[in-house]
């Protein structure tokens, strides 16, 4: 009969063994439980493995079945040649029908639903997915409907042909005017875009000045701002806090893409299937797409995307040529560039990064052009052709200057002075940025001409350039320059 195993007493009651020389024998270790922060690293390393094999397929599968569909695309012929990329048009609509009563009421969205694109983008991710350029088109852009189906050409705004014919008119017209050919059609309104921010614990934004819309109910003062669901929905729609309008507004949807994006790659989002599952639910759950933007696309991006930093993405607006363009039947309108607006496309097409011409010099961006303010340029020291100097690097930097400066009655001045009416103080702000380390002084009824007095600490004339794309080329801003610094 086998003997049965000894067992082995309580680890209180072993005694270590003597040994042959006299020491303790060496105790074997016990078996304990494997610790928590073990347990939270492999749980760690299994989440993004998952989201480094495209999320997960079934989350993803999951996911598609709740996509409204539309056909964009149907009987679409004569469409412009593919290139490389993938390109998205990325539209808002209206939807407030569909918001409740009460955030309604407090977000300022009364009245009927416009049946209207309210924003428009060309969304290009690029071949090798580490890039994102996106293109914005203003809703009131002079756009021409093409010919088909009954229909004649005519002109419209390009906000309207959603009104007029759905989005399949939509993507005609954009591929008309623009020669780039749309993949996939991506539709978000106001309850999809309010979900997201919501889902991903807010977007921070910064201004440096106080944003305030009566229409909207924007009321930000300067600062940092972490925007939830309703107060981002009135960021981005706001269009009477500057006086750039739909262009001001435009450029702040660019920024808060960006930011976004940022908290999107930064919070862990990208990395956690079951956070990534909610966020994406709370996008899909009431967007409409075509009906090739699927599983596939949707892992292919979730793969692009883990890679993805603010930096990786860059935004632009298309170039204009005039503001309040004028067309009979249509109203004022917005003109693009065609030369301009076409290299852009181009860019597109080409899958080319749209700042690889940009100039790496430091530009600091103001919001009033220097081709609209009118400068005299006095010298406030004894250095013989300061002014001179001064008044000429102002002019090369597209200040309308007199082209005669003159001495001060105080020519001991240590500090340069931006002397301004203070109803041209935004005009006095952008000048000021052009000169580091001056004053801004108001005097009341010198008129529409500003004063620069150059002191003693004048070092350089630094570039300065209005965001208004009717001002040169359209700037190209980085999603990692976007933001509070």
């Amino acid at each position: 009969m086998p003997t049965p195993p000894r067992q082995s007493p309580p680890p209180a009651q072993r005694r270590p063994q003597p040994s042959r020389r006299g020491g303790a024998r060496p105790v074997a270790p016990v078996r304990r439980k494997r610790p928590r922060w073990a347990m939270r690293a492999v749980t760690t390393l299994s989440v993004v493995v998952l989201a480094s094999a495209g999320i997960g397929h079934a989350v993803v599968t999951s996911l598609d079945a709740k996509i409204a569909r539309v056909d964009p695309f149907k009987d679409m012929k004569n469409r412009p040649q593919a290139g490389h990329g993938m390109n998205v048009l990325l539209v808002g609509t209206d939807g407030r029908d569909r918001i409740s009563e009460e955030e309604r009421r407090k977000y300022r969205l009364g009245g009927a639903p416009c049946h209207c694109t309210d924003t428009i983008m060309i969304v290009h991710i690029s071949e090798d997915r580490e890039r994102a350029s996106v293109v914005s088109l203003p809703r009131d852009s002079y756009a021409e409907v093409p010919a088909g189906e009954g229909r004649k050409a005519h002109p419209i705004k390009i906000n309207a042909a959603y009104a007029e014919g759905g989005p399949n008119l939509t993507v005609r017209t954009v591929e008309h005017m623009t020669h780039i050919k749309i993949d996939h059609y991506l539709e978000v309104d106001f309850t999809s875009f309010m979900k997201t921010v919501d889902v991903v614990g807010g977007v921070q934004v910064c201004t440096a000045e106080p944003l305030k819309d009566s229409y909207t109910g924007l009321d930000l003062p300067a600062g940092t701002h972490r925007l939830m669901g309703g107060e981002a929905l009135q960021y981005v729609r706001a269009r009477h806090v500057d006086s750039g309008s739909d262009l001001g507004r435009m450029q702040r949807q660019q920024r808060f893409m960006a930011a976004l994006i940022e908290r999107a790659t930064s919070s862990g989002i990208l990395l956690n299937p079951m956070r990534f599952r909610d966020v994406t639910r709370a996008v899909l759950g009431s967007v409409r797409a075509d009906k090739g933007f699927g599983t596939g696309e949707l892992l292919d991006l979730g793969r692009a995307m883990r890679n993805f930093s603010p930096s990786s993405s860059e935004f632009t607006t298309v170039p204009i040529r005039q503001i309040g363009y004028d067309v009979k039947g249509v109203g004022s309108t917005v003109k693009w560039n065609s030369a301009k607006a076409e290299r852009l496309f181009r860019t597109l097409r080409e899958d080319r990064p749209l700042d690889v011409h940009r100039k790496r010099t430091k530009v600091v961006r103001v919001e009033v052009a220097p081709q609209e303010i009118h400068v005299q340029v006095e010298n406030g020291t004894h250095a013989e052709g300061l002014g001179q100097r001064v008044d000429a690097a102002l002019a090369a930097t597209g200040f309308r200057t007199s082209g005669r400066p003159v001495d001060a009655e105080d020519r001991s001045l240590k500090r340069t002075v931006v002397a301004h009416d203070p109803r041209w103080d935004r005009s006095a702000k952008s000048l000021a940025a052009a000169l580091p380390g001056s004053e801004l002084r108001p005097v009341k009824g010198l008129g529409p001409t500003l004063k620069v007095i150059v002191g003693a600490d004048f070092r350089q004339v630094r570039k300065v350039r209005s965001e208004d794309p009717t001002q040169g080329d359209s700037i190209v801003v980085r999603g990692d320059e976007t933001g509070c610094s």
